[in-house]
């Protein structure tokens, strides 16, 4: 009796703990990857300008003003065209913080799509690029904007990598 007893308790002590440890396991959840290297990355170190609009696509489709930040110089100046009061406004880094929070945290969705480089400069500082981008406010108010943006880009040199300038808006917006 003694010895059956003892090899229950032995026997269901391993099948318990048997079953206390495969039920930590979830056979549904994703294997993770432990491979993904740095040319994957969803965020640019922006060492070369390919890298800049890698970045302004991920702020603008996570809206993340952090990374949007990085990207602009301290002396940057945004510019667009007012159609309606035939005008150029301008504005500086500060002011296109506030505006770009305003449309990231005001905005459910924003969809960026770079199209081809319509012009470069040799050394890269001006580049022209088309552009589609979506503004979805909430399911019944959606901008699409498509345009083109001339960018005005220094490579600083302590940080090594490049930053915005000047952002000349040529939209339909």
């Amino acid at each position: 009796m003694w010895n059956q007893l003892h090899y229950f308790r032995i026997i269901s002590t391993i099948v318990f703990s048997i079953f206390i440890i495969n039920s930590c396991v979830n056979p549904f959840a994703p294997k993770l990857d432990y491979d993904i290297g740095s040319e994957s990355s969803l965020i640019s170190d922006q060492k070369d300008i390919e890298g800049v609009f890698q970045n302004l696509q991920y702020a603008y489709t996570f809206r993340d003003t952090t990374i949007y930040g990085e990207l602009l110089n301290k002396d940057f100046t945004f510019t667009y065209r007012d159609y309606d009061r035939e005008v150029d406004i301008a504005w500086g880094r500060e002011d296109e913080m506030r505006v770009t929070s305003g449309l990231f945290n005001n905005s459910e969705r924003l969809d960026l799509i770079w199209n081809n480089i319509v012009a470069i400069t040799s050394d890269s500082t001006n580049v022209v690029r088309s552009f589609n981008l979506t503004i979805t406010f909430n399911p019944t108010d959606v901008i699409f904007v498509d345009g083109k943006v001339n960018l005005q880009l220094e490579k600083i040199s302590d940080k090594n990598k490049w930053q915005i300038i000047t952002w000349i808006d040529e939209s339909n917006f």
